[in-house]
């Protein structure tokens, strides 16, 4: 028996019901992001609507017909002078980690970016002593930028961000 195909396609608005609930485990369960209450579904059907007037991607991982991830690309500051970098987020279905669909993910993201005209990508990501995310960004070109000491406070913790970037185009 073979392993179901993933599909990498752009979020739909079908999709978000999914993408709040596998965010909202993140948000709940984890210090991997900041946010302390989950979005609404209409935060996200927002998000979805801005991210498509700004031309930047919003994408889904399908597996085995349902949404098993996604990730997206940010305007990484709102000053003007920041137009051509983004900020990448990756999340995935807690019990489909490992299995390579953030590859999957941010293979693309990138790709799509690129085209775009987008000419940096940032990834923030929480140190929580786990290297997969920072392994994942390493696979794909990202190299090390800094270290955010202490920045984030949730559940009773303190947690520092990496900062990783990559080039999307020359110049």
């Amino acid at each position: 028996m073979t392993e179901p195909e993933t599909i990498i396609r752009p979020a739909t608005a079908e999709d978000l019901k999914d993408v709040a609930e596998i965010y909202a485990h993140y948000v709940t369960h984890t210090v991997i992001t900041f946010d302390q209450t989950p979005p609404r579904l209409a935060d996200w059907q927002q998000r979805l609507a801005d991210l498509a007037a700004r031309g930047l991607p919003f994408l889904v991982a399908e597996h085995s017909g349902d949404v098993a991830g996604y990730a997206y690309a940010g305007q990484w500051r709102p000053k003007p002078a920041y137009r051509y970098t983004v900020e990448n987020s990756i999340y995935l279905v807690p019990g489909l980690t490992g299995r390579g669909l953030g590859g999957a993910l941010l293979g693309p993201l990138i790709d799509r970016c690129a085209t775009a005209g987008f000419r940096r990508m940032i990834a923030v990501i929480a140190d929580i002593g786990n290297p997969a995310s920072v392994t994942l960004h390493e696979r794909f070109g990202f190299t090390h930028a800094g270290r955010l000491i202490g920045v984030g406070h949730k559940h009773g913790r303190s947690i520092d961000t990496i900062l990783m970037q990559r080039a999307l185009t020359a110049g």
